[in-house]
């Protein structure tokens, strides 16, 4: 089963759900992509009786924005609070603290970030939004003087997205602060299967351009990174799920790495990777992740490394730069743009005035071109706003 919202829908997903005829929730967004494709969508009503059926059947949403209505809809299901679980980082982290005593955290008000006394904090430490996502007002401070320009930009951050995502998705109303935690960083996208069981279905390595660098602008996946990881990975989101008691779940999950400790980050639930970006496994690996989840498929990896070995798959997304006024932006130079990109697999082209986004772009290129993914991690995209 499928609940299809705001605020991109894919052609894969929309045809996924077309070519496995699950039921798909009634709403303004399956209305609109029922006017090209046949999807099976089904009333509110006969949506939830499905969902109270046994065995219950597995359910996956392509955005937080169905939080809500499953918290309204779903509480005969232990469902809402799982999410709850995931996606509010305070509890995330109450949670885990037997599994990680030293790592400090703390809840705070949007209210009280002034009255802060940053000087009694261990530096550097992160902050961000209690409920957040995509990097929004995610800010690294390592130092008391940093502080001023952080809450400055933590405020127009605010401002910026105010009515862009519900509540249930991007909180601005209370924010996590805590103890910056080493390493690479890495994200998973799984399901927990029907016995509680993690199914890795991609592995996305998150390079930053700097130290100071929060964005989500480039992940890559390849065959290496899969094989080293995914052994140590399992390992903890088998502990993970167990601890939280997830079963027939779509998980995306963000780890840092260092050495040989693994910690997560945050954990978002109902989904995949965001947006769109989960397609990066298709792309790449010829994974398609919902029909996987609501299938119960499992990759045979080693099969599907055949012909991709020393191939690297960027994930790039391409944001309006923070300093650019979306009210004096004409356009964007997409052909200029793409030309960075030896193979791009997918371009996909987003509504930049609503949400800074103007394209997700899937692309292959070779082990030994690291190069081309540098260049665009480090790129101007301001040289690509047509003012």
């Amino acid at each position: 089963m499928i609940i299809l919202e705001k605020p991109y829908v894919s052609d894969l997903l929309a045809g996924t759900a077309e070519e496995l005829g699950v039921p798909v929730l009634e709403n303004a967004v399956s209305r609109r992509i029922a006017e090209t494709r046949s999807i099976n969508i089904v009333g509110g009503a006969e949506f939830i009786a499905l969902m109270k059926g046994t065995p219950r059947p597995p359910l996956y949403s392509n955005s937080e924005d169905a939080i809500g209505w499953m918290e309204k809809n779903l509480g005969f299901l232990d469902l809402p609070d799982k999410i709850g679980l995931c996606k509010d980082k305070v509890r995330f982290r109450k949670m885990l603290e037997g599994e990680y005593p030293d790592l400090f955290y703390a809840g705070v008000e949007a209210g009280r970030l002034d009255s802060i006394d940053v000087t009694k904090i261990g530096k550097p430490f992160i902050i961000k939004p209690a409920v957040g996502f995509f990097s929004l007002a995610v800010y690294k401070v390592a130092s008391d003087g940093e502080w001023p320009d952080v809450l400055a930009k933590i405020r127009r951050d605010i401002e910026r997205v105010r009515g862009m995502y519900p509540e249930e998705v991007l909180g601005t109303g209370r924010f996590i602060i805590e103890g910056n935690i080493p390493g690479e960083e890495f994200a998973v996208d799984l399901y927990y299967d029907g016995s509680g069981e993690p199914v890795i279905l991609n592995i996305l390595h998150h390079i930053f351009a700097s130290k100071y660098d929060m964005s989500d602008r480039t992940y890559v996946t390849s065959s290496d990174i899969i094989r080293k990881y995914s052994g140590l990975f399992q390992e903890h989101l088998a502990r993970f799920g167990a601890l939280a008691g997830l079963r027939k779940m779509p998980m995306h999950i963000e780890f840092r790495v260092d050495g040989g400790r693994v910690v997560p980050i945050e954990a978002n639930p109902m989904r995949f990777a965001a947006w769109c970006t989960t397609d990066i496994a298709w792309h790449a690996w010829g994974i398609n992740t919902v029909e996987y989840f609501l299938r119960g498929l499992r990759p045979d990896w080693e099969s599907i490394f055949r012909g991709r070995e020393g191939k690297v798959y960027p994930l790039v997304v391409a944001c309006v730069p923070d300093e650019i006024e979306l009210g004096g932006v004409r356009g964007i130079d997409y052909e200029r743009f793409e030309a960075n990109f030896r193979k791009p697999l997918s371009v996909r082209k987003i509504d930049y005035m609503k949400y800074r986004t103007f394209a997700f772009v899937f692309s292959e290129t070779d082990e030994d071109n690291r190069g081309e993914i540098e260049r665009m991690l480090k790129a101007d995209l301001g040289e690509y706003i047509i003012l």
